[in-house]
């Protein structure tokens, strides 16, 4: 029988059948993949109880003298700064409470250590659609624990968290991915990497100023590196804390891990030494003032515990006189008040200095002082027409208005503010005026000084590098600001000013970005600058804030193909130990020597020549 030429296999289109073939495994196996990875990291609800004081028509009882120390007791008294009523009590943590956290977190860690980033990446998934279904619920105890406004709250508070979580899930394993590291000529047959590993239990003593995103952002990190987190957060915020703590643990618990993996441990600074100098903590992130870190740092010293140290800024935000005034006032404007209130000016990246030269610095100047006097100030879950909310305490109210004296009588023009303010309605709140301070100088204190209020200070620059040598004019060197279109300019600024951080025409942008944060050392500053590093030191966000927190362990072995040709490293006869003396090792290894790391053919064929005159065993 006789096959009609239309049916031979070489008439058909193989190359085509095949590309297509190919290209429908791989839609397959990408679209179950897909699924199977959207399937096995999907977000579970689940419920954290609503504290009493959240619910509508709440009150609690105002407190004659707020303050979170009670008399004759241990107790910590947790108190709405906007107006001075009680949320309730909490007995602080122990040394003994200490130690069983560090037991039970050791345990817990042993586990979570061996899960698989997907199975992380679930619990954080769960965490994120918890914090978003949640936002009233948070920002309403973040605003009642720390008297910010709503609007601060969900900026400052829940942007850059549900940030960190997305940030964390889309690129955490990249950041954590074993790292391909180079060989060299006389190795070459050497395979290297870098790992990150888990560390096992972490502590992280935290500030109050957004008692929130402090909790969650270490919580975040420490969880998805593998290890387990001791949060020591302030006692100011005690009452929010507790339950912002209970979301990451609840997380944990709905996708069935233990809840040992994070704990809580509120307790007073005598104790907290405890925890920083624990033989069983194998990192200490610490955020908050310069006196406090060095009792911490030197804690820590005990069983050498390194210490990522954030501390406070006197962030500059630079004006240039390439800025039209009327970009000055509806873009500008709005984001340097931004900067300076957010959070009554708490806020360890906000601007303290304006630094602007002459027509940016005359335009802002009655700009500034009309929009500071018009701040309304008050209590933000009982008036949504207020601009600005409460400080956290009233205890640096003496020390603040010291300053702003002392300035006035340096030369300085006090335009707005300047004093405490008792609010009519809540006398028992803490509240601060919104200030305005022209003609600063940097030999004043008030220029030197963190204020970490709702201060405004304007300073004059005559060029640009003026502008940069004032904001080169302090101890600090956290973060900064530049407003320019002159390219060449702001890269002038950039390069210039000492900072770990710097925006271009924004404020704080790099905090919402995955950006790594953290200040620059400061080893020289100006004479009127004398105290160096009060920026701290480290990072936390970004790749290197994860890989921070791990044991960077390095691994070199054989290369796969040196395996499979038997290619590995042997020591010579006559180089071995307790094999005759020094005799012609030298000459060989010269000869090694130049073979590995001489400039030139020649001297590398020379010290080929070397290796084979040595005559050893």
């Amino acid at each position: 029988m006789e096959l009609s030429s239309s049916f031979l296999p070489t008439e058909l289109p193989w190359l085509e059948i095949s590309i297509a073939i190919i290209c429908a495994l791989l839609a397959y196996a990408t679209l179950e993949f897909t699924i199977f990875r959207e399937d096995i990291e999907t977000p579970i609800d689940y419920t954290v109880p609503l504290p009493e004081q959240c619910k509508p028509g709440w009150k609690g009882k105002t407190l004659d003298e707020p303050s979170i120390r009670i008399s004759g007791s241990s107790a910590i008294q947790c108190y709405n700064p906007a107006n001075g009523q009680s949320l309730g009590q909490i007995n602080p943590a122990t040394r003994d409470g200490i130690d069983r956290a560090v037991v039970k977190a050791t345990e817990a860690q042993q586990e979570w250590a061996k899960t698989t980033f997907s199975q992380r990446r679930k619990v954080l998934r769960t965490m994120l659609k918890h914090i978003l279904d949640n936002q009233e619920t948070i920002a309403t105890l973040a605003c009642l624990d720390s008297g910010k406004t709503k609007v601060d709250a969900m900026l400052g508070e829940i942007l850059v968290t549900v940030e960190k979580l997305q940030w964390t899930i889309k690129h955490g394993e990249e950041a954590l991915k074993p790292s391909r590291r180079p060989t060299n000529f006389l190795l070459m047959y050497k395979h290297n990497e870098v790992r990150w590993e888990p560390l096992c239990v972490l502590a992280a003593c935290v500030s109050w100023n957004y008692p929130f995103h402090n909790a969650l952002s270490p919580i975040i990190s420490t969880l998805f590196t593998g290890s387990a987190l001791l949060l020591k957060p302030s006692e100011q915020t005690a009452f929010s804390t507790s339950y912002f703590v209970s979301i990451a643990r609840s997380a944990l618990s709905a996708c069935g891990h233990s809840t040992n993996l994070i704990q809580s441990l509120i307790c007073w600074p005598n104790t907290a030494n405890h925890l920083t100098s624990h033989p069983g903590i194998a990192h200490i992130t610490f955020i908050g003032s310069r006196p406090v870190a060095h009792a911490v740092c030197a804690s820590a010293a005990k069983s050498l515990t390194p210490v990522c140290v954030e501390l406070g800024g006197k962030d500059p935000a630079v004006m240039l006189d390439d800025l039209s005034a009327h970009e000055l006032e509806h873009r500008v404007l709005p984001i340097l008040m931004k900067g300076i209130f957010v959070s009554s000016g708490q806020n360890c990246i906000g601007i303290e200095r304006v630094i602007a030269t002459p027509a940016a610095y005359s335009t802002l100047l009655p700009l500034l002082q009309t929009r500071i006097k018009n701040l309304r100030v008050g209590c933000p879950l009982e008036d949504d027409a207020i601009d600005m909310g409460a400080c956290i305490s009233s205890a640096r109210f003496p020390h603040l208005e010291s300053l702003i004296r002392s300035a006035v009588a340096d030369g300085a023009e006090l335009l707005a503010g300047g004093t405490r303010y008792t609010h009519p309605q809540h006398p028992k709140g803490h509240y601060f005026t919104p200030t305005f301070l022209t003609n600063i100088t940097p030999e004043m204190a008030i220029a030197q000084e963190e204020l970490f209020a709702p201060i405004c200070l304007l300073m004059r620059a005559s060029t640009t590098a003026h502008a940069i040598e004032l904001a080169n004019n302090t101890s600090y060197a956290l973060g900064a600001s530049v407003f320019s279109h002159n390219k060449k300019h702001i890269e002038r600024c950039v390069s210039g000013i000492r900072a770990g951080m710097v925006a271009v025409n924004d404020f704080g942008a790099f905090y919402a970005t995955g950006m790594p944060f953290g200040g620059a050392p400061c080893t020289t500053p100006t004479p009127s600058a004398t105290k160096g590093g009060g920026s701290g030191y480290g990072r936390f966000g970004g790749a290197e804030g994860l890989r921070a927190l791990c044991n960077l362990k390095s691994v070199c072995r054989d290369a796969w193909w040196a395996e499979a040709v038997g290619v590995g490293t042997r020591i010579p006869g006559g180089l071995d130990y307790g094999r005759g003396g020094q005799g012609g090792k030298v000459g060989f290894l010269r000869g090694m020597l130049e073979v590995g790391y001489a400039e030139g053919v020649g001297r590398r064929v020379g010290g080929f020549g070397g290796m084979a005159r040595w005559r050893g065993g």
